[in-house]
């Protein structure tokens, strides 16, 4: 029937083993022909054999008296495949030794299956491997129509009596073979022995070296990755915990960080145990008509490659529907990592797993990780590059997508990979869905435009070093805040309009390499009661998901002082209040917050704040120097515009830097139009109107 291989040597394929077993089959299904039909042997053109092809479809008055006369179990003797088997033996030993173990050896292992129930997967898949063993079953069954091995001729074929309860407990709903999902048993009304037995396509395939998970499958498995440097720190040591629980066999439910590194540090131990990793997208599985049977499919596909298994995110407000999801994972004989961003609900499995966290990223890991994934992405790369990737607070999946995004910039440019293009790819990825709810800003101004007291100016540098630094600080030295503060940085800024706070925030954004987003209040406040604190959150979880700097303009108007409660309203506002206070603590980037009336300000949240800035009004000097900055080096200016002249509109006219810089552009209109260097007449004039729109008394005098 098959062809007898002999895979002695380490090159044998999956195939040729597998087709090795099935000769042992061969051997046996002769022997059982041999039986049925009376002959001492079988010829070998078993395709015609000597038996009636309609054998099974009718029975006859002449047949009937005789159904009975028949062994009632025959079976089929041991030695006619003992030498052809205990040769196999040998064989799958050598090459287990070699560390080339035939996949039906490692089948058996990871599946726990011994040699009867292995023997029975490869009695079923015979007919998917060699169509010749159809009409082999079907005349063996007496029912041409099935031609499947039943449990009955399954039972027969191994030489064990079909009354044996222990034999027939190897199909058994809960014994390994079809509780993992090896073999199915489609038509369990039948009588027990007539049975047919069938082995997934997913089986057959990987058995004769094919592992391709299946179509329907791929779009909720991730495949094994390359893995990726995590360095020495907080997170190398959460791999190595995570490792010594998993090489017990425990599920752990890895609670993620804000940087999204757990997945990183599951897929790092799973390697350490051996069991390279297999993702599944919880997510995509909640649209799917039958989560548990893509659940079910996903487990054997780790169990089959001999992979660990990461499931995630474990994250939902219906226990129920979480529960569902991974009832078939109770108990799963794989290495199982679940992560989510929320704490463990005991209703979601009936045996709780082991709880850890999964400490943020360090910058000097994230460092590591970037120079490791641009390198994989580009030819040449800049230490600058390095640098102003390891300022983003990006976990080791961003990374790789943002590294992958600067090297195509960059192949396309024909340059190396430098920190404009590491800064260009991380916007593209860090603010979709923030765009759309603030005002992005992209910060294109730096420490010398600020025209500050050293003291504010000071104050700002060490707002950015509270930034850059607070990895090392709250993280490697241990001094993180307690009370479920987040690494966070808070600042308000308190001055009149126009002082700079605006530009300061900038500023502070640039020199960190991040990208500002000012709250619009007015899409941010609601009437309703509860939504102006629904929409504030969706602000702070989607700044969390990148690295945003969040400006709250005129934060009065959220952050004021809680009022006595008066009615209904009152109550729901200071509640709203506090909450916005704790998720401001909660919160891992950098928020910044304005105001014009410092007063106004809920002393409760001034306590938070990690720095208050005050930006004062500008003196002369400041104002000489602001009308000399706004005015810039490209606007042509007449000769009665120098130092002198800017030293007395400094004087003569109290106004703040913004009020400055509306009086310089207006001026430039005006020169513009009629096509001649700016003059002190240009700027006077502006002042004027400027006192105006302020609803500030002009004095004619002073205007010639």
């Amino acid at each position: 029937m098959t062809a007898t291989a002999h895979p002695g040597a380490p090159t044998a394929t999956a195939a040729d083993w597998l087709l090795a077993r099935l000769a042992v089959i061969e051997a046996r299904v002769r022997r059982a022909i041999a039986l049925r039909t009376g002959e001492e042997s079988v010829p070998a053109e078993l395709l015609e054999p000597p038996f009636d092809p309609f054998q099974g479809l009718c029975i006859s008055d002449d047949m009937a008296s005789h159904l009975l006369d028949t062994p009632a179990d025959p079976l089929i003797p041991a030695t006619a495949d003992d030498s052809l088997a205990a040769a196999l033996r040998t064989r799958e030993d050598t090459a287990a030794a070699a560390g080339a173990a035939p996949p039906l050896r490692r089948l058996a292992e990871e599946f726990g299956l011994d040699a009867l129930a292995l023997d029975m997967v490869v009695i079923a898949l015979a007919p998917d491997v060699d169509a010749r063993f159809e009409r082999c079953y079907g005349y063996l069954n007496d029912d041409i129509t099935c031609r499947h091995a039943t449990t009955g001729l399954a039972l027969a074929l191994c030489g064990v009596p079909s009354a044996s309860a222990t034999a027939r407990r190897v199909f058994a709903a809960d014994a390994p073979l079809r509780a993992g999902g090896l073999v199915e048993i489609p038509d369990v009304s039948r009588p027990f022995l007539t049975r047919p037995l069938r082995v997934p396509d997913r089986v057959t395939a990987h058995l004769l070296g094919d592992d391709s998970p299946p179509s329907w499958l791929r779009h909720l498995l991730t495949l094994p990755e390359r893995g990726r440097p995590l360095g020495e720190g907080p997170v190398a040591e959460a791999v190595r915990h995570l490792t010594r629980l998993l090489a017990h066999r425990h599920p752990v439910h890895l609670r993620d960080s804000p940087d999204g590194a757990a997945e990183a540090v599951a897929d790092a131990a799973l390697r350490a145990c051996g069991r390279p990793a297999l993702r599944l997208d919880l997510a995509r599985l909640a649209n799917e008509t039958d989560p548990d049977g893509f659940v079910r499919a996903a487990l054997l596909e780790a169990r089959l490659r001999g992979h660990g298994l990461i499931v995630g995110p474990v994250d939902s407000p219906d226990a129920r529907h979480v529960q569902d999801l991974l009832a078939p994972l109770d108990g799963a004989p794989v290495p199982l990592v679940l992560i989510g961003s929320q704490p463990w609900d005991a209703r979601w499995t009936a045996t709780p797993p082991v709880l850890a966290d999964c400490p943020p990223l360090t910058e000097p890991e994230r460092t590591a990780l970037w120079r490791y994934e641009l390198g994989a992405h580009a030819g040449t790369v800049t230490d600058e590059a390095v640098t102003a990737g390891g300022r983003y607070r990006l976990g080791p999946g961003r990374i790789r997508a943002v590294a992958s995004a600067a090297g195509r910039q960059a192949a396309a440019h024909g340059t190396p990979v430098d920190a404009a293009a590491v800064r260009d790819a991380a916007r593209a990825w860090n603010g979709g869905a923030l765009d759309r709810l603030t005002r992005p800003v992209r910060p294109a101004v730096g420490w010398d435009d600020l025209v500050l007291p050293e003291r504010t100016h000071e104050q700002l540098r060490d707002l950015a070093r509270r930034v850059r630094h607070r990895d090392r600080v709250l993280g490697e030295w241990r001094m993180r805040p307690g009370g479920g503060r987040g690494r966070g940085v808070t600042a308000l800024f308190s001055g009149g309009s126009g002082t700079g706070k605006t530009l300061a925030a900038e500023v502070v954004a640039a020199s960190l390499g991040l990208d500002l987003y000012v709250v619009d209040l007015a899409t941010v406040v609601d009437k309703y009661i509860g939504e102006t604190e629904k929409h504030l959150e969706r602000i702070f979880t989607e700044a969390d998901a990148v690295d945003a700097v969040l400006l709250f303009d005129e934060a009065d108007a959220v952050f004021g002082k809680r009022t006595a409660t008066q009615d209904a309203h009152d109550r729901y506002a200071n509640t709203g209040t506090s909450y916005l206070l704790q998720r401001l603590e909660s919160f891992d980037g950098l928020a910044l917050l304005t105001t014009n009336m410092h007063a106004n300000i809920d002393p409760a949240f001034l306590r938070r704040l990690d720095l208050v800035v005050h930006f004062p009004a500008p003196d002369d000097a400041r104002r000489h120097a602001l009308w000399d900055r706004c005015l810039g080096p490209a606007v042509p200016r007449a000769d009665d515009i120098d130092q002198a002249g800017l030293a007395v509109l400094a004087s003569a006219f109290d106004l703040s830097g913004g009020a400055i810089r509306c009086c310089v552009i207006t001026a430039a209109y005006r020169a513009a139009d009629e096509d001649r260097p700016l003059a002190m007449a240009d700027l006077l004039a502006a002042v004027r109107e400027e006192y105006a729109k302020l609803g500030r008394y002009v004095d004619e005098s002073r205007f010639p």
